[in-house]
């Protein structure tokens, strides 16, 4: 069967990538995909963009069905265009995709529905909203109600980094639409993990568990980003964490998104806070595979992707089971020169093939110029893979593969994993 995946990052290379290993599959279209997936075996790049584009290419080339990658399609309403031209699609509709392109939405959803996340207010009006800050104090954070690619929460350490978000969103418009409603909520002390299903409205089908790594710098400091490196599975999340998180988490929202009337089909991510006693909090949901976590996640994948996905569009989840590696796979981002407030773009990337001997390399931002050489197009370049008998060592084959390659202001962390060495080696 011919199959299509939406988007163009390193998400979505490692979902085709995955997709492509299938023996039912003989082509994975990837629109518009990026210079990785142009080089896949089974994959072919199509530079289409529209929803009538994309629908008519899936009527003429008779696609199986299709996966959506980023959440920006999904807000716009994808899938229910899809499925009134009775196109089979995985990915939650427009009212469900709410979850994350409304921060407001979801905490008030989480609310409604008795999921444990921070306390919070949503404000349209600066002043009140510098009040609140004035009351509660810091750290606290701010986070733009809408889309904003990754980059719209503002982790402030003190009242001044709070005020100064605020006015960013509310009065200076530098996130535009996404924060002309800001939602600011208590800061949540714990550790983070990333719990990702596949939901097809009544049941769920766990992936393996992550870590993402947001901010810049080593050490979790400089600026939130999309994420710059990402490890599976997760030790945080113990036996006790991911049933408490099964419990009072995943089963609640697909349960409460079905009770309000928009049943959730497509990967649901929600993003943990995990405090000292092992209660999870929820920090936010994501309405696809988080990105960079796609990328180490499919690297453990032992089951057929595509027949996971039939499963799913069929409504049959409580029937299939995933299958994973034993290994653990560490991911780190290599991210363009300025990222992530104004990336360079078209600087040659060298050393890719060297890479490859030691890892996977799946792109996401990178095109190809004239003369047929990969360029950077995009804050976050490439994600790096290496996968272990432990923990150490798949840090050890990831920073090993990333060795060779080399562009203009190349930067990444080079402490991904550790909080995982640190508990369990």
């Amino acid at each position: 069967m011919k199959l299509l995946v939406i988007g163009s990052g390193g998400r979505e290379h490692a979902l085709a990538w995955k997709l492509a290993q299938s023996a039912k599959v003989s082509t994975v279209f990837v629109a518009p995909g990026n210079a990785g997936t142009a080089q896949e075996p089974k994959l072919q790049n199509i530079p289409l963009n529209t929803h009538e584009e994309l629908m008519a290419f899936c009527r003429e080339n008779h696609i199986a069905f299709t996966v959506v990658g980023p959440e920006a399609p999904l807000a716009a309403g994808i899938v229910d265009d899809f499925r009134r031209a009775g196109l089979p699609i995985f990915g939650p509709t427009r009212t469900a995709a709410q979850l994350e392109s409304s921060k407001d939405f979801a905490k008030a959803f989480m609310a409604r529905h008795g999921i444990p996340t921070a306390a919070y207010q949503t404000f349209e009006n600066a002043e009140a909203a510098h009040d609140y800050v004035k009351q509660k104090g810091a750290p606290i954070v701010i986070k733009a109600d809408g889309l904003a690619a990754g980059k719209g929460v503002i982790v402030a350490l003190n009242e001044a980094e709070a005020h100064a978000a605020i006015d960013d969103m509310l009065l200076d418009n530098k996130m535009g639409n996404a924060g002309a409603r800001v939602v600011i909520e208590d800061f949540l002390q714990g550790e983070e993990a990333s719990f990702i299903v596949m939901a097809d409205g009544e049941n769920v089908l766990p992936m393996a568990t992550s870590q993402d790594h947001k901010r810049l710098l080593d050490n979790d400091l400089g600026p939130n980003t999309g994420g710059m490196g990402a490890y599976s599975p997760a030790p945080v999340v113990t036996p006790e964490v991911y049933q408490r998180t099964m419990d009072e988490i995943i089963l609640p929202t697909i349960r409460g998104m079905k009770a309000d009337g928009m049943p959730f089909t497509g990967f649901l991510y929600a993003g943990l806070m995990i405090d000292s006693n092992g209660a999870p909090r929820t920090v936010e949901f994501n309405c696809r595979f988080g990105d960079p976590e796609t990328q180490p996640i499919m690297s453990r994948l032992d089951s057929d992707l595509a027949e996971l996905i039939q499963a799913a569009l069929n409504q049959r989840l409580d029937q299939v089971d995933a299958r994973w590696k034993p290994q653990t796979a560490v991911g780190v981002v290599l991210a363009a020169e300025n990222y992530p407030d104004s990336p360079k773009k078209g600087d040659v990337i060298e050393g890719l093939e060297n890479a490859a001997r030691h890892g996977k390399v799946f792109h996401a931002g990178t095109a190809a110029d004239a003369e047929g050489n990969i360029i950077t197009n995009g804050g976050r370049v490439l994600c790096v893979v290496g996968l272990g008998d432990n923990v150490s060592d798949a840090k050890q084959q990831a920073y090993a593969a990333l060795a060779p390659i080399r562009f203009n202001g190349m930067q990444y962390r080079k402490d991904i994993a550790d909080k995982a060495i640190q508990r369990k080696g």
